[in-house]
């Protein structure tokens, strides 16, 4: 089986991209981050025609995830356990965002998430990041029981060590390297899970995120925040696992990469 995970940065901009991307890379189970587009308006019969059954949650604005799969969609869960809102401006109340989706797929219970950024440190969207991560491990405390294949994929917006980017002293004093989202990264791997780094194909560092300003793509100015954690059941099926650079090629890409995942047969 093969699993990957890519925020696509709108999948209505991105659509051709996404579509030949399923028809050359060929995954079983794809979590997508960043849809952008409410759960009505996703190109169901567009990737239908490529085999794959949907399961998205967005309202249309930003955030927004999904999880296709091939091998079919079941359990499928919106939200996390007591998954706090976040009160955005002009808001009355402070609602749950649409970052978070499950489904088992072929066996395999998959998570696609998307982290809420944080934006600066000690801003009140830092400190929803935070909380949001620990609703996140409870969350896979609750369903780690028994020992069915598990993962969460999808963009942490953590850089989990300082070479997880391309220069640490570009980000002194930002979100993403702080040691309290580090320490998150922690304590969901203290839950129970292990980190399937991928390889590199072409760099030392696999990094998935690069911005479209100053030529940092061409110039692999990156960070690795697209992350992959599964249980044993999961990890101890792993062959192989990489970024796939060739997508972020070219014009109208997303600003990150897919990670891939292959599984062995159970």
């Amino acid at each position: 089986m093969r699993i990957a995970t890519w925020n696509v940065n709108s999948v209505g901009a991105r659509l051709p991209k996404l579509l030949d991307w399923l028809g050359t890379a060929e995954p079983d189970v794809v979590c997508l981050q960043e849809i952008k587009c409410a759960e009505d308006d996703f190109p169901y019969d567009e990737v239908g025609e490529l085999g794959y059954e949907v399961a998205a949650h967005g309202t249309g604005r930003w955030n927004g995830v999904a999880v296709l799969s091939r091998v079919g969609v079941t359990e499928v869960r919106r939200g996390l356990l007591d998954q706090p809102g976040f009160l955005a401006e002009g808001s009355l109340f402070e609602a749950p965002e649409p970052r978070a989706i499950a489904a088992t797929c072929g066996g395999v219970r998959v998570w696609s998430v998307y982290v809420p950024n944080g934006r600066e440190v000690g801003h009140a969207h830092y400190e929803y990041k935070l909380r949001w991560l620990d609703a996140l491990r409870a969350t896979a405390v609750e369903e780690l029981a028994g020992d069915r294949p598990w993962a969460v994929l999808g963009d942490f917006n953590i850089a989990p060590e300082d070479r997880d980017v391309w220069d640490i002293a570009a980000f002194d004093g930002s979100t993403h390297v702080t040691a309290e989202e580090r320490k998150a990264l922690t304590a969901l791997k203290g839950a129970g899970l292990t980190e399937v780094y991928p390889r590199a194909l072409k760099y030392d560092v696999p990094f998935t995120y690069w911005d479209y300003r100053a030529l940092r793509f061409p110039h692999n100015q990156g960070m690795r925040i697209d992350l992959v954690y599964g249980n044993a059941s999961l990890t101890g099926r792993v062959t192989d696992a990489y970024v796939d650079r060739n997508a972020r090629k070219g014009k109208g890409t997303s600003d990150h990469a897919p990670v891939v995942v292959d599984l062995a047969s159970s």
